[in-house]
């Protein structure tokens, strides 16, 4: 059983709290030679493939260091554009890991904020009076439990709803007055 992640969003949609257990993320390193079978992109700050999948890399993954140097966002460690070094054949063969990124604090308050919309018009349109809203989403790879207190909401991205019970006790009261 893994906690994952703990939001807790106020009435507003307002993130209050998070955070993030750590994860291991899935990482693929191989060497390359030029040209590269992928297709890469500047996305939110980070280098990321676009198009392309092989080897358990897959869209979406970023760079995450090239030949032992850990990627900064959009440069490598020297201050280079990472885009610009990959484009040049002088620079092969090159080693590259790929792997999912970290969230940024933008990204995670804007699935907060996402998650609460989505709760208000599962409320709203569900045909019994006085529905909850979304109470779980269940994925093949994780759970996302929703609980309401009287000063707002408590996302839970678990694998275990007993743990994320136990989480949520440990975490107290939120809110004004607590």
């Amino acid at each position: 059983m893994v906690i994952f992640s703990v939001y807790v969003v106020n009435k507003a949609g307002g993130l209050i709290y998070q955070y993030d257990n750590y994860v291991p993320r899935a990482e693929a390193e191989k060497t390359f030679s030029y040209p590269l079978d992928f297709v890469l992109k500047h996305h939110d700050e980070k280098v990321v493939v676009s198009f392309g999948q092989r080897d358990g890399i897959r869209v979406g993954h970023a760079v995450l260091s090239i030949n032992g140097e850990d990627v900064l966002g959009k440069n490598t460690a020297d201050g280079k554009d990472t885009l610009e070094y990959l484009k040049d054949p002088a620079n092969y063969p090159v080693s590259i890991r790929f792997g999912r990124a970290r969230l940024s604090s933008n990204e995670k308050l804007m699935l907060a904020s996402m998650f609460h919309s989505l709760f208000a018009i599962g409320s709203q349109l569900s045909p019994d009076v006085g529905s909850s809203g979304i109470e779980m989403l269940e994925t093949d790879v994780f759970k996302l439990h929703c609980f309401q207190t009287l000063t707002g909401q408590c996302e839970l991205f678990d694998q275990n709803l007993k743990g994320a019970l136990e989480i949520a006790e440990k975490a107290g009261n939120f809110g004004a007055g607590s």
